[in-house]
């Protein structure tokens, strides 16, 4: 067996030892009477069933390879038993190949990570009016593309401008392997065009910085409440326009880590704080993971190219309808319908991208 296949085969045993953990713990009564903490188990048990599966499909396999073998190597066995022992071990090799390469793509699709929902958030950067315009249209091009695939989108926070486009905007999407499809998409995105309110023509480079972060459960990440400090203010419209008179939105900051979130889409302030909660979970998610990945060089190294928000990751050319994605040098000349949400092409080339280098890191890293 080969390096790789046996990394893997210690990384699958690992999987199905946590899967049948898990199996124990929903049988707990303490899980039990804990409905987060059940259905938070319940979906982990969900996200590991088919690599265990594998797991005890592969060990069947190998254990008739290596009874197989046994006989091959035994001088006393007669000829017949070693010819039906050698057809079955060509037979057996190629089973086990082909379930090793079943096994590589489940690592990657069963991965409970990508199987969440996202917590999305877009902002203007350089370019004024003409970067919050873009990041209007940034915006409107992953609605549509959720729309397209059947998932739902909940605004939970924005600051518009007077002439549509946004400064910054938050929003949550769900639906089935949301992460896994847009995780890449984390980056500064460039435009170039000529604006609407430039009379001489002009192209001119504006940019939005778009963050791709999964939602967290409760469970999953552990507030102390006496680290937040939380306030309410009233909301406001375009321009600082006042649109309720009432102190409904709210702003809560982690005095540890110095995160600072605001909700203020929901007329209601309870709405607002349960909502700047789930923006706050999946920020300090992402919070603890990066500083997990600048301690873990291999791991940072892995990470540079693959969406961090410094980065220019793609560039939407209007005059030569052309759309450039940097990270993986693919240009696609279908503008006007990537933007109207036909996103398709585009996510399947990073995914395929992405997902051979995450495989390589995940074996290595064990």
């Amino acid at each position: 067996m080969s390096e790789i296949n046996n990394k893997i085969l210690d990384k699958l045993k690992r999987t199905n030892e946590r899967y049948c953990e898990l199996e124990k713990l929903i049988s707990d009564q303490d899980v039990l009477d804990n409905n987060v903490l059940y259905t938070t188990y319940i979906k982990e048990i969900g996200g590991l069933a088919k690599l265990s599966e594998k797991y005890r499909e592969l060990k069947d396999i190998i254990d008739q390879k290596n009874d197989a073998e046994v006989i091959l190597g035994d001088g006393s066995a007669d000829k017949d038993l070693k010819e039906m022992a050698e057809e079955e071990l060509t037979s057996l090799v190629e089973k086990e190949e082909n379930t090793f390469k079943e096994i590589k793509q489940l690592f990657l699709t069963e991965n409970k990570e990508s199987m969440k929902n996202v917590i999305a958030e877009i902002r203007a950067g350089t370019g004024g009016g003409e970067a919050a315009l873009f990041a209007a249209d940034l915006f409107r091009m992953y609605t549509k593309f959720a729309e397209i695939q059947g998932w739902k989108t909940e605004i939970f926070d924005s600051n518009q401008t007077d002439i549509g486009g946004f400064k910054e905007i938050v929003f949550s999407i769900e639906g089935d392997g949301v992460y896994r499809k847009l995780r890449y998409e984390s980056g500064t995105h460039r435009v170039q065009r000529v604006p609407s309110t430039e009379a001489s023509g002009r192209i001119h480079t504006s940019a939005a910085t778009v963050a791709i972060l999964p939602e967290v459960e409760s469970v999953e990440i552990d507030i102390n409440p006496t680290d937040l400090e939380i306030d309410t203010f009233r909301s406001s419209g375009p321009g600082g326009q006042k649109v309720n008179k009432t102190s409904s939105a709210i702003r809560i900051v982690h005095k540890p880590t110095g995160l600072v979130v605001k909700c203020q889409d929901e007329k209601s302030q309870h709405k607002n704080k349960a909502k700047a909660m789930r923006i706050l979970r999946s920020r300090l998610y992402e919070h603890f993971e990066s500083m997990k990945h600048n301690e873990r060089a291999e791991e940072r190294k892995s990470q540079i190219g693959s969406g961090e928000r410094s980065e220019k990751i793609r560039t939407y050319n209007y005059p030569q309808n052309r759309v450039t994605d940097h990270r993986i040098l693919l240009d696609l000349f279908d503008l006007e319908n990537i933007v109207n949400g036909s996103l398709d092409e585009l996510v399947s080339n990073l995914i395929k991208h992405y997902e051979e280098v995450e495989f390589k890191r995940l074996i290595e890293n064990g």
